[in-house]
């Protein structure tokens, strides 16, 4: 399936459970292991740090954990390195930040401040 005929796809699929525009993984061809956990907090349901376990892959979830913390958000932060998973977010470059199921970042090592501004465009 072209690049094309997949986002028209994942345009056309119905919110999680979250109403934060996740897609569902029945909706969707790219079939996430994980879907959205479905409780948010203020918009955000889920974020994830995609990465190979490189020195800079660790950094930018430091660095997101000490942005969501410093938010005062109580979101868990879940750290994905087995790469059939990463390629499912269709991620060519890494680290990678996914917020509610949806590629935030990628190829940067985002400094705190520059999560937390990403993060507040989110709520």
């Amino acid at each position: 399936m072209s690049l094309f005929n997949r986002k028209n796809k994942e345009e056309k699929t119905p919110a999680c459970a979250c109403n934060a525009g996740c897609p569902t993984s029945e909706a969707t061809e790219i079939k996430l292991e994980k879907e959205c956990c479905g409780e948010t907090v203020d918009g955000i349901c889920c974020i994830k740090v995609l990465g190979s376990g490189c020195k800079s892959c660790r950094a930018l979830l430091e660095a997101t954990q000490e942005a969501v913390h410093s938010m005062g958000l109580a979101i868990e932060i879940e750290y994905v390195t087995a790469m059939e998973k990463i390629m499912q977010y269709g991620v060519m470059s890494m680290p990678a930040l996914v917020v509610n199921e949806q590629v935030a970042s990628m190829g940067k090592v985002l400094k705190s401040k520059e999560v937390e501004t990403l993060l507040k465009k989110l709520i």
